[in-house]
């Protein structure tokens, strides 16, 4: 039961369309603006992770890096890494916790 995405050439917004089966027809219309003129899109999607992909990408306390962690700039890296990835700004309360858990506070909830 696939998910179509499409996106309106009138109003520019995105309109998703829940399909029973991949040869049902579909006469897509803008579910903003009515509109017709719509351009298929590709849509998101998640890719699947083993254990070991993850422990390969990021640091064990036992691994190569293990003094990654130690090192008090690194804390929250991945955090601001996928802000910028999405072009994102990092929001100041997370900001704010990053930066003082850097100069050594604990983050609030966190004993």
């Amino acid at each position: 039961m696939p998910i179509y995405e499409y996106r309106c050439g009138d109003c520019g917004q995105v309109s998703s369309f829940f399909i029973r089966s991949i040869n049902s027809p579909l006469d897509p219309t803008c579910q903003h603006c009515q509109s017709k003129d719509l351009q298929r899109r590709m849509s998101s999607f998640a890719v699947a992770k083993t254990v070991q992909s993850v422990h390969e990408r990021f640091p064990t306390a036992g691994g190569p890096n293990k003094d990654y962690y130690s090192d008090p700039r690194n804390i929250g890296r991945h955090v601001e890494e996928t802000f910028q990835k999405r072009g994102m700004e990092v929001p100041p309360s997370i900001k704010e916790t990053i930066d003082a858990a850097r100069s050594g506070e604990m983050p609030k909830g966190v004993d």
